[in-house]
């Protein structure tokens, strides 16, 4: 299966890729088509919420990276389409078990969005 990654930082490029990699994906380029989508939503080249909306309207089933305590932006990520927002401790700890979680389809329904506290 396909899986886009959009992150230009390149050492969380570099792990989200690996971690495509060992869950048995291929990462693609960004112009390629993919079943899924993986984004940091702390790009600084690009918007990570416009991001999650181009690919959710690409048809793609999308999962994000943030700060654990950025809430709103989880917020609006979720709201934005993204099935699970993930923290960078949790994907930095579990990232091949979270890509092959989502190649799985155990993110199939998307999650309801946090609150501005939590």
């Amino acid at each position: 299966m396909n899986v886009r990654v959009v992150a230009d930082d390149l050492i969380w490029r570099s792990r989200l890729v690996a971690a495509v990699e060992r869950a048995g994906a291929s990462p693609v380029a960004g112009g390629e088509a993919a079943e899924v989508a993986i984004v940091d939503l702390n790009g600084r080249a690009y918007d990570g919420i416009a991001a999650v909306e181009a690919a959710v309207a690409g048809g793609a089933t999308v999962i994000a990276v943030a700060q654990h305590e950025d809430s709103e932006t989880r917020r609006r990520a979720l709201t934005a389409g993204a099935r699970r927002v993930f923290s960078y401790q949790k994907m930095f700890s579990d990232g091949p078990q979270v890509v092959a979680d989502l190649l799985a389809g155990k993110f199939a329904a998307p999650a309801a969005p946090v609150e501005a506290h939590a």
